[in-house]
């Protein structure tokens, strides 16, 4: 019998109610909590499962049995003080600088004093013939050392296309992402990799925790062209020029800085016409009649107009003329806190001193 000629019947039609019905009450009663269950999209590392890989590692490399001996005794079997995830990345390191000249020259550059502003040659770990266990490894290794030397640009390249899957320290890869993306001025980036990071809050390392906890707060405030968004831009400007980058990124980043406060300052100015017209004496008491144009209004003044000046400098960073510098930082000084002008005004000292400096350092 087919399904048409079965559902002619009364009696088969009823038993597929009965059936519906049947499976209408095993869904509802499926435990809500199953169909909305939060998994994290990573796993922080154990001791075990990191010494695993590396032993797994030091087995198949063309070593020594000496090089061999040195790297087991780096991970003994039952390690009752394993640490976090940074100490296993730091040991991991350890483990191929004994290895690997190249890594050993890495290694120990990223444990001498920095004296810049050229940071340990790592482009060999772009080498994609070299195991990803070494060389994913020991980009992050070298990301955490760039994160303590500011040179955030660096930290987003080392650590691009890896996932947390992909090394012993899955925190310490979205943390100095998140750190970089924030003190690039990148809030939305620097979000992504937060809320990631937050996913393991419960097994977050207590520094990276309260790290986080201040970031999601500051981040939460900041809203894009403020003169708090403005400030930080600048603030970032500063940090390149002191480490030695002084080039096109910083001047299409200077670019940006004074384009935005020229937006500012022309809405400002926009405001305070309307504001003049507004509260012009006689406003609402203003006869119909015409006024010959030679004729001033009795006891009034003429109306106040602001002439609209373009203060970006295109051709020279920091070089406003001194009269229009002053006009703009009135403007902003009226609508925000005295220290945003006190930081306006360093910086475009600061970008003055810069103006003779090469372009292309």
């Amino acid at each position: 019998m087919n399904i048409r000629t079965l559902t002619n019947s009364t009696a088969d039609r009823q038993s597929v109610k009965l059936l519906s019905l049947a499976v209408f009450v095993v869904v509802a009663n499926v435990p809500a909590h199953a169909q909305v269950a939060f998994q994290a999209s990573w796993e922080p590392r154990t001791y075990e499962q990191v010494r695993e890989e590396v032993m797994g590692w030091v087995d198949d490399a063309p070593l020594t049995e000496e090089i061999r001996l040195q790297a087991r005794s780096l991970w003994p079997a039952a390690n009752l003080r394993a640490g976090d995830g940074s100490s296993l990345l730091e040991r991991v390191a350890e483990t191929f600088a004994l290895a690997n000249p190249a890594a050993r020259e890495l290694f120990e550059a990223c444990n001498t004093e920095f004296a810049g502003p050229i940071p340990p040659d790592a482009d060999w770990l772009a080498d994609e013939s070299l195991p990803k266990v070494l060389r994913y490894n020991l980009r992050l290794y070298y990301a955490r050392w760039l994160t303590h030397h500011q040179l955030y640009d660096e930290v987003l390249e080392a650590l691009a296309e890896i996932a947390p899957s992909e090394v012993v320290d899955p925190a310490g890869l979205l943390f100095y992402r998140m750190i970089a993306h924030h003190q690039l001025v990148e809030p939305d980036e620097s979000r992504l990799a937060l809320e990631k990071l937050m996913e393991q809050e419960d097994r977050l390392p207590r520094r990276y925790l309260q790290v986080a906890q201040l970031l999601r707060r500051d981040l939460a405030g900041l809203k894009d062209e403020s003169l708090d968004h403005v400030a930080r831009r600048m603030n970032d400007v500063r940090r390149r020029l002191d480490i030695g980058r002084a080039g096109k990124q910083v001047q299409v980043d200077e670019k940006g800085v004074v384009d935005s406060l020229d937006r500012m300052i022309k809405k400002l100015e926009q405001q305070q016409q309307q504001q003049q017209q507004i509260s012009q004496p006689g406003g609402s008491n203003r006869s119909s009649k015409p006024m010959p144009d030679s004729q001033l209004p009795s006891g009034g003044k003429p109306p106040m107009k602001v002439d609209q000046r373009d203060i970006g400098n295109q051709s020279g960073w920091g070089d406003l003329p001194a009269k229009e510098r002053e006009q703009a930082l009135q403007q902003i000084g009226r609508e925000y806190p005295a220290h945003y002008r006190e930081l306006i005004e360093q910086y475009f000292r600061e970008l003055a001193d810069e103006t003779n400096s090469d372009p292309t350092k």
